[in-house]
């Protein structure tokens, strides 16, 4: 394949997002089009709510009336995605699609990065990125689940616990 997929966010009616997404995969299963449109993503988070003096944990879509496609854009895959029920268009200028960045599917967790540790928690590490970059401190807690690292910094001669993804402290030598 000449080109590689990217993630594009294509606009629907609020609240036929699942139902987009239902309708896209099924016409990616029966045209056979797994190597166009790889992915399709209803972005949600769990919410607990208080009802009735109970708490009930429930499903809340994150971006109301849109849906994120992983796919290599031609326009055989556009044609399929603008034409499926529901869908009004391609995010973008003039509904030209536009893919996310790196960043941006980072920052919405769209793809889970696997990220190898190479420290563990009492152990000495530099931060490589961000505000403190070059500041050493001590590993505190590792929570791979939430994909944050707690680390003591001495600052200001306090000792501030700070909180980092994983990728931006290394192992001291």
């Amino acid at each position: 394949m000449a080109e590689e997929a990217k993630w594009y966010v294509v606009h629907t009616y609020s609240g036929y997002e699942n139902k987009v997404a239902t309708n896209l995969e099924t016409i990616v299963e029966n045209r056979k089009l797994q190597d166009w449109i790889h992915e399709v993503r209803v972005p949600t988070e769990t919410v607990v709510e208080m009802k009735d003096n109970q708490k009930k944990e429930t499903e809340r879509k994150l971006f109301p009336g849109y849906v994120l496609v992983k796919m290599v854009m031609t326009d055989d895959s556009w044609f399929v995605v603008r034409n499926t029920r529901g869908c009004t268009g391609f995010v973008g200028p003039n509904g030209k699609p536009v893919p996310l960045t790196e960043e941006e599917i980072a920052r919405l967790g769209v793809e889970k990065r696997e990220v190898v540790i190479n420290y563990a928690v009492g152990d000495m590490v530099r931060i490589i990125d961000g505000p403190l970059e070059n500041f050493t401190g001590k590993v505190e807690e590792i929570d791979l689940e939430k994909s944050k690292v707690r680390v003591t910094v001495s600052m200001f001669g306090r000792e501030t616990p700070v909180e980092l993804e994983p990728d931006q402290a290394e192992l001291m030598d």
